[in-house]
């Protein structure tokens, strides 16, 4: 094996240690605001990383995954706020029950494809963003719930940056680890050609009804991380327009890659906040990144340059 080969194969490992590494004493350095940004680009790469998993590795046209986010979000909230149970058993509740309503929301929809599913789970899931933003006496309704009681020990902005650095890092190793696993090879190759995989005995509904209930359950542990980095919990959690953006930052990153969503959401997180110093006009700006998303990077920042890696490894090994 050539000394190129071997630290092409290094370099991303050597890249993700160097970058946790930084992650872990960022807060050493940075002011109190950014953070408070690095924390919210963490949960919101794991939210798109979690939307990822059927949609791009899956092929299935997830249209509301913040749906499960906002299941996530309020049920730590409503834990914390309105039951004497322990805080521990929100967090733990959060992502089982956000995997439970993906389940039954994907038995549902699973007998569909294509465009036909994204449809009936978007009318599924604005059912469910209805009911909460109507539901005052428990919800909150359209003021939803603030100044949830945060445990102590991650109430302050780096208590709740290293508690979602932990458990950000927890759950993208165990998505990496199902991405790479049998089960992850045969969902790509559902995505790839169904009819195919569904020929040689593969149960197609099954591993996409599987995907679905994993990535809502990894969505709903972003959704309480989030609460415990904000304190509140809305009905804009469970927005379509929320599930919009979290569909252009997988674009953006590359959605048929590991950590595209992360550098996606780490994107918007930021670019949001530098734009809304400046103006109020933010979807316009999104609109704007779309369209030369499409038109210049349709594989995405990270698909581009693993795309510009395997041309420059082609050239460099046609020239011995």
């Amino acid at each position: 094996m050539s000394a190129s080969r071997v630290e092409s194969n290094y370099l991303p490992t050597i890249f993700i240690f160097v970058g946790l590494a930084a992650l872990a004493v960022a807060p050493m350095f940075l002011p109190r605001f950014f953070t408070y940004l690095l924390a919210l680009a963490l949960l919101t790469g794991l939210l798109t990383t979690s939307l990822n998993l059927p949609l791009g590795f899956g092929g299935m046209y997830q249209f509301h995954h913040a749906v499960f986010f906002g299941m996530g979000s309020y049920t730590v909230s409503l834990t914390l706020m309105k039951s004497s149970l322990p805080p521990v058993l929100g967090y733990v509740l959060a992502p089982i029950l956000s995997a439970l309503l993906a389940l039954v929301m994907g038995l549902i929809c699973v007998r569909l494809s294509k465009l036909y599913f994204g449809m009936l789970q978007l009318s599924l899931g604005s059912l469910v963003w209805i009911v909460v933003y109507r539901w005052y006496s428990f919800t909150g309704g359209d003021d939803g719930l603030h100044g949830v009681p945060i445990p102590s020990i991650i109430s302050s902005v780096n208590g709740s940056y290293y508690f979602t650095l932990i458990v950000t890092v927890a759950c993208m190793s165990i998505l990496y680890f199902v991405v790479n696993s049998p089960y992850g090879r045969i969902l790509q190759a559902i995505r790839d050609n169904p009819e195919r995989s569904a020929s040689v005995g593969v149960d197609v509904r099954l591993h996409r009804l599987v995907a679905l209930v994993l990535g809502g359950f990894f969505a709903g542990m972003a959704g309480a991380l989030f609460v415990t980095v904000e304190g509140s919990a809305f009905p804009d959690l469970m927005s379509w327009t929320l599930s919009l953006e979290l569909i252009i930052m997988c674009l953006l990153g590359g959605w048929f890659t590991f950590l595209g969503p992360m550098l996606g959401a780490t994107i918007i997180v930021f670019l949001r906040a530098l734009i809304g110093v400046y103006t109020e006009f933010w979807t316009m700006a999104l609109a704007i990144i779309l369209m030369l998303l499409i038109y210049f990077l349709p594989e995405g920042v990270i698909g581009y340059f693993q795309r510009f890696g395997r041309r420059s490894t082609g050239d460099s090994a046609e020239a011995r």
